[in-house]
C-alpha cells in the first residue's frame, strides 16, 4: 500500500489507535510500550501484513527531529531544579564525559570486530552513545519506579541532557567520514561552538519565553500551549541557525520554564505531557515503517555482539570513569550502568549517514536499529528487577510525589484559610502570577464586593479582597503570609 493524501489520515489514525490499545495492556506482560509501537510500525510496513511502502529517510528524520523537540521539551518542563540540584554535577558529567567515553570505547570495539574504518566505527559508536530520553522517561514514569537517593533524578537528567552530546559527536565523525583529509582536531571548534551556543541560547530563550508567556494577553486559555509550542520551535531553529545545538537549547529552555511561575502552567504541562506521548508513538511507528526486517537479519550476529559489549562493557566504562570522583555506592553505579536504554534517538541519528550517502550507511542503520531493539527488550524489561536486586528501589508506601507531579495532579489540600488583603499589603495591584505563590498552596476563590471571583494567573489582587486559600498543611500558611507581605 502506498500512502496518499486520501488514506494517510485513516491509516495513521488506525495505527495510533492500535498502538494505544496494545500499549495499555503491554506492561502486564513486562513489555515496554515503545517496543510495541516499533513492532506495530514494522508489521504495517512493506514487509509486514500492512504492506505500507515507506522508504523516505529524509521524512523520517524530519518527523524524528519534531518528535524529539516535544519529548525533550516535555521532559525539561517536568524537571524540578530543586530535585536535580544535589546531583547536577553527576548528571552533567554523565551526559558529556560519559557519552564521549561510551562512544570511544564502543567505536574502538566495532573497529576491531568489523571491516569498518576507525572513523566509521566511531560514527556508529557516537550514534548509540547516549541514553534515550523517550525510553527512559516513559519506562520510569509508566512503571512509577521510585528510587533511593535521587537516583531517578540522576537518570532522567542524564537522559534528557545527553542527546546533544551524541548529536555533536555524530555530526563530527560523519564529517570525518565524508572528508577523509580532515584531522580529528578539525572537529574540536565545531564541538565547542555547538555546546556553548546551545547553552547560552537555551537560557536566553528561556528567560525571553517567560516574559512573553506572562506578559502577552491572550483571550483563550487554550492558546497558551500553542504559544509555548511556537517558542519551542523558535528556540530550536534559531539556535541551529547560528551554529548552536538546538536539542541542548530546548532542554535548557524547558527546564528554566518548568521552574518558573507561568500563566496557565497546569494547562501547558498537561498538554506537553500528552504531546510527548503522541510524539513517542508517532516516532516509533515511523521508524518501524522505515525498517526492512529482511535487511536486518544478515547483521543480527554482529548486532548481538555489539549490543552485549555496549551493555556490559562500554556503558559501564563510561559510567564508572565519569563518576570516579563522586561519592557513590557501588550498587548505584551499577544501576546507572544498567539503565543505559537506547531507543528512537539513535535510529533518528542513524538517518544522517543515510542522507549523507556514505558507503556503509545502510549497514550502520540496520545495526543501530538492532541495538536499540535489544536494549529496550533486555534493559527496559528488567529495570524493576535490577532495582530490587541492587536494593535501590523505595518501598511502595514511601514513594515520594515530585513537585511537578503534585502541580499537575492538583492533589487535594488538607487545610483552608480566608486571608483579608488590606490596602497597605504589598499584594495589592499585583497579578497572582507575579506573587510567586508557593506550590503547597493555591488561591481557589476571591471574595470581592460581595461576589466571588474565579482567580487565574492574570487576576489582579485588589484592596479589601478576601482570598480563599487551600493549603497542603497548616505550616504552609507561613509561606503564604510571606508572599503576601501581610502586615
Amino acid at each position: 500500500m502506498n500512502l496518499t493524501i486520501e488514506n494517510i489520515l485513516l491509516v495513521g489514525s488506525i495505527l495510533l489507535f492500535i498502538s494505544i490499545i496494545v500499549g495499555k495492556t503491554s506492561y502486564k506482560f513486562g513489555v515496554p510500550t515503545l517496543i510495541l509501537f516499533l513492532a506495530i510500525g514494522m508489521m504495517a510496513g512493506s514487509e509486514g501484513i500492512g504492506g505500507i511502502r515507506f522508504d523516505d529517510p529524509k521524512m523520517a528524520q524530519f518527523i524524528g527531529i519534531v518528535s524529539l523537540n516535544f519529548i525533550l521539551f516535555s521532559g525539561g518542563l517536568d524537571t524540578n531544579f530543586k530535585a536535580i540540584k544535589p546531583i547536577l554535577k553527576e548528571g552533567l558529567v554523565l551526559s558529556t564525559v560519559g557519552v564521549l567515553l561510551t562512544a570511544l570505547t564502543l567505536g574502538t570495539f566495532v573497529w576491531y570486530v568489523t571491516d569498518f574504518t576507525i572513523y566509521e566505527s566511531l560514527l556508529l559508536g557516537s550514534i548509540v552513545s547516549s541514553t534515550d530520553a523517550a525510553a527512559v522517561f516513559s519506562i520510569l514514569r509508566s512503571k512509577n519506579l521510585a528510587l533511593k537517593n535521587n537516583l531517578r533524578q540522576t537518570l532522567e537528567l542524564e537522559s534528557g541532557s545527553n542527546d546533544p552530546m551524541a548529536y555533536v559527536l555524530t555530526l563530527a565523525f560523519l564529517t570525518l567520514v565524508i572528508n577523509q583529509d580532515l584531522s580529528i582536531t578539525a572537529i574540536i571548534p565545531m564541538f565547542f561552538q555547538q555546546m556553548i551556543f546551545g547553552g547560552i541560547a537555551g537560557f536566553g530563550f528561556g528567560k525571553l519565553s517567560k516574559i512573553i508567556i506572562n506578559k502577552i494577553k491572550l483571550d483563550f486559555e487554550g492558546l497558551y500551549p500553542v504559544l509555548v509550542i511556537a517558542l519551542m520551535f523558535i528556540t530550536f531553529s534559531a539556535t541551529d541557525a547560528v551554529g548552536g545545538n538546538g536539542f541542548l537549547a530546548i532542554y535548557i529552555c524547558a527546564v528554566y520554564l518548568g521552574n518558573q511561575d507561568l500563566i496557565h502552567k497546569t494547562t501547558i504541562l498537561k498538554m506537553f505531557d500528552g504531546m510527548a506521548w503522541l510524539m513517542q508513538i508517532v516516532l516509533f511507528l515511523t521508524l518501524g515503517l522505515l525498517v526492512f526486517p529482511s535487511e536486518i537479519t544478515p547483521y543480527m550476529g554482529v548486532g548481538i555482539l555489539i549490543s552485549v559489549f555496549l551493555i556490559l562493557v562500554a556503558r559501564p566504562i563510561g559510567v564508572f570513569i565519569s563518576l570516579m570522583f563522586f561519592k557513590m555506592k557501588l550498587r548505584r553505579r551499577l544501576y546507572i550502568s544498567w539503565v543505559g536504554l537506547r531507543g528512537a534517538v539513535p535510529i533518528v541519528f542513524a538517518t544522517y549517514p543515510l542522507l549523507a550517502g556514505i558507503n556503509k550507511a545502510n549497514i550502520i542503520f540496520n545495526i543501530v536499529f538492532f541495538i536499540s531493539v535489544t536494549s529496550i527488550l533486555i534493559q527496559g524489561t528488567t529495570l524493576s528487577i535490577f532495582s530490587k536486586w541492587l536494593n535501590v528501589a523505595l518501598p511502595e508506601e514511601t514513594k515520594p510525589i515530585a513537585e511537578n507531579d503534585r502541580y499537575i495532579l492538583n492533589l487535594p489540600k488538607s487545610a483552608m484559610k480566608e486571608i483579608d488583603i488590606h490596602a497597605d499589603s504589598d499584594a495589592v495591584n499585583k497579578r497572582i502570577i507575579d506573587l510567586h505563590f508557593p506550590n503547597t498552596a493555591f488561591i481557589s476563590m476571591i471574595k470581592r464586593n460581595g461576589k466571588f471571583v474565579r482567580p487565574g494567573g492574570t487576576t489582579i489582587i485588589e484592596a479589601n479582597d478576601t482570598l480563599v486559600v487551600l493549603l497542603d498543611n497548616a505550616e504552609s500558611l507561613h509561606d503564604v503570609y510571606e508572599v503576601l507581605h501581610k502586615k
